[in-house]
């Protein structure tokens, strides 16, 4: 089996590389790392032969710069970029905050940006990967995960959604337990950074009680939310639901620390120095920094799941199909899923509580808004989608926020050059 990683340079690489020779993963021979900056990906493919030779993991990989020839013939294509880099990262996580809004890299008025530059770039990708790979199945780790999902989903592509909360939470939640990562079964539902885990099993029984009554004090110092809150939930919030349900004390900090942009491009700085290192064979400390905690696990299970295992449950992020029927059947969400070669399909969802899923259903109508900003440009759809976003919804402001957004992502927006 021929892998594709289109963003191949990111310093995530290692940690996704780590996990298919820790694992031996037998089915794949070729792995084949693209990306447009070739100093880079020369570092980081370097060290990731390292780690696959450390491991006696027998896969060949090799790069290019050529999207196409990295991808024809192969069976899954990883997506992982960033368009524009970490400087556009910094854009989006502080001009929100002069308008008293979250700046944050996935979500809000940051989150916007991000999709509108990613969405169009993906969406050529896709479309090149189809025409020598149709087969091939595309698994989509590029934020804003759900929308960039929604957009390739829309468009006809073989294409899931994935992101490391859930697996983070259930590895996490073992922990709290004592008990071994693969008895925690998680029913997680919601949408892409917008999640709750309503039930926690292991081995058949519900142990959500026992954690928020024994452990809510733990998760809260890891989430960055009251335990009170989750009591009152019943469940346990993902910790990007702190830009909703602690607002202000959110954007206080955020006004008074660096931004996470300026943080990560050091940490990134740091790992391609260690990368280059001939004597290192063994993922460094400093990776655990850079976040995507447990992508690698996830990923591969993803992988297999898709093109020679099943049926097996991910939580992963997929189409509706009326999992929540107060949502289009068409809306991706994140929740438990079947995945075989066939794809993935949402289980059942029991009723979600009035408090969550009103908010999804508001957020979702912002990431349809926000969808349809990415594909047929238009200030005014900016302007639009971010009225609808719980973290704005002012009209001067979405305003204000629409014409700023798009002045410093002009080079990126074909539509407003």
């Amino acid at each position: 089996m021929k892998l594709t990683v289109v963003g191949g340079g990111s310093t995530y690489t290692p940690e996704l590389i780590d996990g298919l020779a820790r694992r031996r993963e037998p089915a794949i021979e070729e792995i084949v790392l693209v990306d447009p900056d070739a100093e880079r990906l020369a570092v980081v493919a370097d060290f990731s032969r390292r780690l696959l030779r450390e491991a006696g993991h027998p896969a060949r990989l090799r790069t290019t710069s050529d999207l196409v020839e990295a991808a024809t013939g192969a069976s899954a294509v990883l997506l992982q970029l960033r368009v524009g880099g970490q400087q556009a990262r910094y854009g989006d996580e502080t001009f929100p905050l002069d308008c008293g809004c979250i700046g944050q890299e996935t979500t809000g008025a940051g989150g916007l940006a991000k999709a509108l530059r990613t969405v169009p770039v993906v969406l050529d990708i896709a479309e090149r990967v189809r025409e020598v790979a149709p087969q091939a199945w595309i698994v989509n780790f590029t934020n804003p995960v759900g929308i960039v999902t929604r957009a390739l989903l829309g468009e006809g592509h073989r294409a899931v959604g994935l992101c490391n909360v859930a697996i983070t939470f259930s590895r996490w939640i073992a922990q709290l337990l004592d008990v071994t990562p693969d008895s925690v079964q998680l029913e997680h539902t919601g949408l892409n950074h917008l999640t709750w885990v309503r039930g926690v099993r292991v081995e058949g029984r519900d142990v959500l009680p026992d954690l928020l009554g024994e452990h809510a004090e733990a998760m809260s110092e890891h989430i960055g939310l009251p335990p009170e809150l989750f009591r009152r939930l019943g469940a346990v919030p993902s910790y990007y639901l702190k830009y909703f349900y602690a607002h202000d004390e959110v954007l206080a900090q955020q006004r008074k620390s660096p931004p996470r942009a300026t943080v990560v491009a050091d940490v990134e700085r740091n790992l391609l120095k260690r990368y280059a290192d001939p004597e290192l064979k063994a993922k460094p400390e400093e990776l655990s920094q850079r976040g995507g905690a447990y992508y690698s696990e996830a990923a591969v299970q993803l992988v297999r799941s898709l093109t020679s295992g099943g049926p097996d449950e991910h939580v992963v992020n997929v189409r509706n199909d009326g999992a929540l029927p107060f949502l289009p059947d068409d809306m991706v969400v994140e929740t438990n899923s079947t995945v075989d070669t066939g794809g993935a399909r949402p289980l059942p969802v029991r009723p979600v509580e009035p408090a969550l899923a009103g908010l999804i259903g508001h957020v979702a109508g912002y990431e349809q808004l926000a969808l349809d900003a990415a594909l047929r440009g238009g200030r005014d759809r900016v302007a639009d989608a971010l009225l609808a976003h719980p973290l704005i919804g002012q009209h001067a402001v979405a305003d204000r926020l629409a014409d700023e957004l798009v002045r410093r992502n002009a080079q990126f927006l074909p539509w407003a050059r």
